[in-house]
């Protein structure tokens, strides 16, 4: 906003002392050229009595501005799955440790009782199965815990390729969801270099390395993509440096433009495959050697 005009209120032009919403608008929309003696302005346009009438007034508008910021971020579709993938492994971590108490609980009553997740939904199912109701009902919240987990997932599955099309088809969707989760949404992910990429989900070991207790981690969360997990240990690191190169730039291209790129995979699979025939020439001229 400029201040183009004589007895001009400056940021509250125009604007009713009381409207709060649209100062708050004032203060995120406008711009600039030059500063001004703002208070002064807004005292000669009547927005405000004195100078400390201005800043509570600025006080109140700038906070709900924030406010407002803050919300609008929260309800972003990528802070969405964030919560999702966040909610689902919580659920899915809680129900197996509950699980393994049932399991010791339940075998104080019933010599053959069974262990996980699958044992406390039997128990949920069977009313005969153990006759002590607080097991039974212990058995079925896990039960309930392992069900929404199972719905969140399909529901990042579902949802992950929508806000980042590219992520998901690169990685599972689940995968893609929990790097934007450990990132922190998809813009902070989309910023970050490939080598952040690569050791997200590996904090611990990379502080212990820079600390000297141990060697520089080779991956973080992204071992579960397939392209890493099945590569030979001794090329996994290259595999690696691959796959987090390709989802850097899936993670630019699906915040900046949305636009779908199916050549990132086919992409990252050439590479994929080159990186993996290292492993199958080595062994190939080992053996050779062996055989001489």
């Amino acid at each position: 906003m400029t201040d183009d005009r004589s007895g001009s209120a400056g940021w509250f032009d125009g604007l009713e002392p009381d409207d709060r919403e649209a100062a708050a608008d004032a203060i995120a929309d406008g711009t600039a050229a030059e500063p001004a003696n703002w208070p002064r302005l807004a005292v000669d346009a009547g927005f405000a009595s004195d100078e400390a009438e201005y800043y509570d007034r600025l006080k109140e508008a700038t906070m709900a501005a924030t406010r407002e910021a803050v919300e609008r971020a929260e309800r972003a579709d990528d802070r969405q799955l964030v919560h999702a993938v966040r909610t689902m492994d919580d659920c899915q971590r809680t129900a197996n440790e509950l699980a393994e108490r049932l399991a010791e609980w339940a075998g104080t009553i019933d010599p053959d009782a069974g262990a996980g997740v699958d044992y406390a939904r039997e128990l949920a199912a069977d009313e005969g199965a153990v006759d002590h109701p607080r097991v039974r009902s212990l058995a079925e919240r896990i039960t309930a815990l392992a069900d929404e987990a199972e719905d969140l997932r399909e529901y990042v599955e579902r949802e992950t390729p929508t806000v980042a099309p590219n992520l998901a088809g690169l990685a599972d969707p689940v995968l893609a969801a929990r790097l934007i989760s450990l990132a922190g949404g998809l813009e902070p992910l989309a910023k970050k270099p490939s080598g952040t990429v690569q050791v997200l989900g590996a904090e611990d070991a990379l502080f212990a390395h820079l600390r000297g207790h141990a060697s520089s981690p080779k991956h973080g969360i992204i071992y579960t993509h397939d392209a890493v997990r099945g590569t030979h240990p001794d090329e996994r690191g290259s595999a690696a440096r691959a796959v987090a190169g390709k989802l850097a730039i899936a993670a630019r291209v699906d915040h900046y433009s949305g636009e779908r790129k199916p050549e990132l995979e086919a992409e990252l699979e050439e590479r994929i495959e080159t990186i993996q025939a290292r492993t199958a020439d080595g062994e190939a001229g080992g053996n050779g050697g062996d055989g001489e």
